[in-house]
């Protein structure tokens, strides 16, 4: 099998396929496709690497991530995760550095490389061992150790989406995710607005990292009372928070309320966008067209799946300004989707029943590459479920993404592009 010969020659596979609607392009360019870990652990880095947030340090040097004895389960009450540094520089080589009680296999512990200093620091989610109270870590790999724990007894929440410039980072409440939305939340972590529909002081967070200071920007209470406005369903139905996105001014934040999310009867799903500043002011509903997993571009324009390819969005105009993917070059348009540091290049992450595969796509002239078929098994819904997750390095020429191999682990695959 060629994923056997991948893991045990440890050789590249080259893919070309570089057209624009069936024609071929002048600048073409290749893929070529590397697995960098390998059993008998799982290794990951958790979540899409949408909002730039990027798995490599400012060097290229290391890619943080996630290494699990497990994949077939969510994570038991306080089981621990390793946080690993990946050494570019020496044939890939894994250093544990810490450990975090606050992860599950779809979104990881919500690492960060923090703005300010990209080269030693990253931010993740942990749990207190005994008050099972989740917590934002600061590590400095420089120093070797935690530099800082941005702990609130009253909400013990954490990092949701750090700020692209840096300074800040928003908040939720992984406990009450945990029984919400499972995927989403960190198992047996301490809920303290349990049993609470619309809680008056839970909701998102934004805190300023120099200062520790946080601030609730919107509470479910308020949440609660705008979706009343269109569906008053939401009386009865606790809510919850996912996919809180920062753009890349960092002056808007966009962000997802849910509910009954998993009911068999889709009437009584409540999946609501909205966007609010970063002072709290302005909260407003929104309609876009758009469908699937989101990316900022530039300014107040959304990349999102539409009628068959990828539009932006402006949110100023409330209007479709470009279409930029055209209907048929990406297998699935709603699924895991990354924008380039600089816009100029797209990732898709497809999920096609039993396997993931991606589609690279140059702006400049609608060039596009895609892999071959990557394997996720039985691990294609559910809590468990193998995402694309495709997340773009710092130089724009490689994407970071997690594939099932043949040992039936999880396991770190680089795409390099090749122009």
């Amino acid at each position: 099998m060629l994923l056997k010969t991948i893991q045990k020659l440890s050789i590249v596979i080259a893919l070309t396929l570089c057209i624009n609607h069936g024609e071929a392009q002048e600048n073409k360019f290749s893929l070529e496709v590397k697995q960098i870990t390998f059993g008998p652990k799982n290794h990951l880095f958790g979540y899409i690497g949408h909002v730039q947030n990027i798995p490599w340090n400012q060097s290229g040097r290391y890619i943080v991530g996630l290494e699990t004895v497990h994949q077939e389960r969510m994570p038991n009450p306080g089981e621990p995760a390793n946080i690993i540094l990946i050494d570019t520089k020496n044939d890939f080589a894994i250093k544990v550095v810490d450990q975090t009680r606050a992860w599950n296999p779809q979104q990881g512990t919500m690492l960060y490389w923090n703005p300010d200093s990209p080269e030693t620091q990253f931010f993740f989610n942990d749990s207190d061992e005994e008050t099972k109270e989740v917590f934002t870590v600061l590590y400095d790999i420089s120093k070797g150790k935690r530099v800082h724990e941005y702990r609130y007894e009253d909400s013990p929440f954490g990092n949701a989406g750090v700020a692209q410039k840096g300074g800040y980072f928003l908040g939720f409440n992984y406990a009450r995710n945990a029984y919400l939305r499972p995927v989403t939340g960190y198992p047996g972590t301490f809920d303290w607005t349990a049993g609470e529909l619309h809680p008056e002081n839970d909701g998102v967070f934004k805190v300023n990292v120099a200062i520790e200071e946080k601030q609730l920007l919107v509470s479910f209470k308020k949440l609660a009372e705008m979706i009343a406005l269109e569906n008053p369903i939401v009386e009865t139905t606790a809510l919850f928070i996912n996919h809180t996105m920062w753009n890349r001014d960092d002056d808007l934040i966009k962000f997802s309320v849910r509910g009954n999310w998993n009911h068999p009867d889709k009437d009584k799903i409540i999946s609501m966008g909205f966007t609010l500043n970063p002072d709290g002011s302005e909260l407003t509903r929104r309609h876009t067209p758009l469908s699937g997993h989101n990316d900022w571009e530039l300014g107040r324009r959304l990349l999102g799946a539409y009628e068959g390819g990828m539009a932006l969005y402006d949110y100023d105009k409330e209007e479709i300004v470009e279409r930029v993917v055209g209907p048929g070059i990406y297998p699935d348009p709603g699924g895991d989707n990354a924008v380039s540091p600089d816009t100029r290049w797209l990732v898709n992450g497809s999920s096609m029943n039993s396997y993931n595969i991606y589609t690279v796509f140059r702006r400049s002239d609608k060039a596009w590459g895609r892999t071959q078929k990557y394997p996720r098994g039985r691990y294609r819904s559910g809590p468990t479920r193998i995402d694309g997750s495709p997340c773009w390095n710092r130089d724009e020429n490689q994407v970071l993404f997690p594939a099932l191999t043949d040992d039936g682990t999880i396991q770190l695959f680089v795409i390099t592009i090749i122009e």
